[in-house]
């Protein structure tokens, strides 16, 4: 893939669910670096995008720990990988218990 801007696929159906679930955001740390919350990106809508740095960050609750979760998680992430992003993900319980340590992991990933 050539280096420069360029798009990533995404489903357009799923424009206007991603447009609901902006409304109740789980997690955005802002700063420096854009996020965008529910990013569609090919067929999925992802959690965070950072295109700065190529990030897709997933908050997980509990239907992601189910076989069939876990299976489709590892799926989709071969997908994004694919398109040259990096995926880390967060339990809902980090997220709300641990946020200065799930801040810390995403800092570990900054390029300064």
């Amino acid at each position: 893939m050539k280096q420069g801007r360029y798009f990533l696929p995404y489903n357009p159906k799923l424009i206007e669910k991603a447009r609901e679930m902006r409304k109740n955001p789980t997690f955005n740390r802002g700063g420096e670096m854009k996020v965008w919350r529910q990013k569609p990106i090919d067929n999925f809508i992802v959690d965070f995008y950072c295109p700065k740095l190529k990030l897709v960050i997933e908050v997980n609750g509990d239907s992601h720990f189910t076989e069939d979760g876990t299976l489709y998680d590892a799926q989709r992430t071969l997908i994004l990988e694919g398109y040259g992003l990096s995926v880390i993900r967060f339990t809902n319980d980090e997220v709300i218990n641990c946020f200065e340590g799930v801040c810390a992991k995403i800092e570990d990933l900054l390029p300064f």
